[in-house]
């Protein structure tokens, strides 16, 4: 069974939490394992928070979540002023405060991606495998 789902949010830290607590039901409704719903949860979190502290004055960004049996893929678009994300990591390096989301959420999924959408909407990825277990193929030394 897959699941999808979009979700438009005000920008406001109450939206945060209600679209973590979304996306952990649909992840524990098809059975992933706790941590790795821990961890994606986890990496949702930090690019909502980064979009609530980052947007301005907007009043909505969007969240798209889909899962299959395989990955969990996360999409969050804001129409914000954005931040760059590699000054963000550097300063993190520096003063350990800012920046610290972004070097949370590349250790906690597989891939993590930032763009500026033609129309000039912020958009980050986010993909997280959904078994730790490796891959039969991988497994196989034939």
């Amino acid at each position: 069974m897959d699941i999808a789902f979009t979700v438009r949010l005000p920008v406001d830290v109450d939206s945060v939490p209600f679209v973590r607590g979304l996306c952990r039901q649909a992840l524990e409704h098809l059975r992933i394992e706790q941590a790795v719903v821990e961890e994606t949860t986890l990496a949702l979190t930090e690019a909502c928070a980064n979009v609530v502290q980052h947007a301005g004055d907007h009043a909505e960004y969007q969240v798209s979540v889909e899962i299959d049996r395989a990955l969990c893929r996360i999409t969050v678009v804001d129409d914000g002023t954005g931040f760059d994300p590699e000054e963000a990591a550097t300063r993190a390096g520096l003063d350990g405060e800012r920046g610290a989301g972004l070097t949370l959420m590349q250790a906690l999924v597989d891939r993590l991606d930032f763009r500026l959408d033609p129309d000039g909407r912020h958009c980050v990825s986010l993909e997280k495998r959904l078994s730790s277990r490796p891959s039969l193929r991988l497994l196989d030394r034939s």
